[in-house]
């Protein structure tokens, strides 16, 4: 069976920079990937304008579908879902819906991207709600945590969900059959965490994943988890203090490197070591949330990212289409609803 030619929706028209940044990461990966085929949507003059920068018209591999409006990173999720109906992000969702491409790649507003997105192309059959994973570095390579930020109050069953879909894509695009899955607490002794997190755990350690029990916040960058499970809130925290953890440090040491003349010497001399680390540590190469759970494949590249980063959100997408992503997940989550009602447990199966 032949294989099928990839096409991916992008929100042109998301993030700070809009089609500065979205096209050229197209022109990109289109270079790269010589089956590739990407539609640009959005305002048709703007795409075109930056199509004319670099002297690429439209093909059968590029071209751009219209949408006269743009989600900003103001708008509230409610009014964008209901006033935005031809924004570039709901276009580009409704290619994924009607089976005109197989991802949706968009740097927008999160918040409107999750209520349109579950909108759109609604939640896999046993999936109560969508959550945001996201790979993080650590020592021995990244560890995927999940969610970061889409559900702020989540119940233990949530939390057991949000284990089965970030499983079932870490062995997709990792290629581990049995990834170690950890749920974050205050601590690893089992009498720790509120209630929630102490039943979260007696799924997960009924459940056919490889659970390793707790784990606590520095596990997750010491290489030893593959997946750390979480809620939105206590997620999205964690993420945004490393991130500025990491500024913060990065500051610091070009500071230190530049206060004299003898510390600018050592930097020249260590050039290649800050260097190495300076890739290793880039959170350009970590750009592309995916939203899970839903029945199409939607990546959430960061708002800021530049054309390094969109590319490899579409590069994320592309992995996550041949891996066939959120197929597997239903799949997977089928059978361990049966497993959940083997335990006497709500086994709900939504006609979403």
């Amino acid at each position: 069976m032949p294989r099928q030619v990839p096409v991916i929706a992008l929100d042109a028209m998301g993030g700070d920079y809009g089609p500065e940044v979205t096209v050229p990461a197209a022109l990109d990966c289109l270079e790269e990937f010589k089956d590739l085929r990407l539609i640009l949507v959005g305002q048709q003059e703007a795409i075109e304008a930056q199509l004319a920068r670099y002297a690429v018209p439209q093909s059968d591999r590029l071209r751009i579908c219209h949408a006269s409006q743009v989600v900003t990173m103001d708008d509230l999720p409610s009014k964008a879902l209901r006033g935005k109906r031809d924004s570039s992000m709901r276009v580009a969702l409704n290619l994924v819906r009607d089976g005109q491409a197989s991802a949706c790649v968009s740097a927008g507003n999160t918040g409107a991207l999750m209520a349109m997105a579950r909108f759109v192309l609604k939640t896999i059959p046993g999936i109560d709600r969508p959550a945001i994973i996201v790979s993080l570095p650590s020592k021995h390579g990244h560890t995927h945590i999940l969610d970061m930020g889409a559900n702020v109050d989540c119940s233990a069953e949530h939390l057991y969900q949000f284990a089965v879909m970030g499983h079932e894509l870490v062995r997709a695009v990792e290629n581990i059959e049995a990834p170690k899955v950890g749920l974050l607490n205050i601590g690893e002794e089992e009498i720790k965490g509120n209630e929630q997190v102490k039943q979260a755990a007696k799924l997960l350690a009924n459940s056919h994943l490889n659970f390793i029990g707790y784990v606590e916040g520095d596990d997750i960058f010491m290489g030893e988890v593959d997946i750390v499970v979480t809620d939105g809130f206590v997620g999205n925290v964690a993420l945004k203090a490393v991130e500025g953890l990491v500024r913060m440090l990065g500051q610091a040491l070009k500071d230190g490197l530049q206060s004299s003349v003898y510390n600018r010497l050592v930097g020249v001399l260590a050039l290649p070591v800050l260097k190495s680390l300076k890739h290793r540590f880039d959170p350009r190469r970590y750009n592309g949330a995916t939203l899970l759970g839903l029945k199409g494949i939607v990546i959430k590249s960061h708002g800021d990212a530049d054309r390094y980063a969109f590319a490899n959100a579409i590069r994320m997408a592309l992995l996550e289409i041949d891996k066939a992503v959120p197929q597997r997940i239903g799949e997977r989550v089928a059978s361990a609803i049966c497993a959940q009602a083997d335990l006497g447990l709500p086994a709900r199966v939504k006609s979403a």
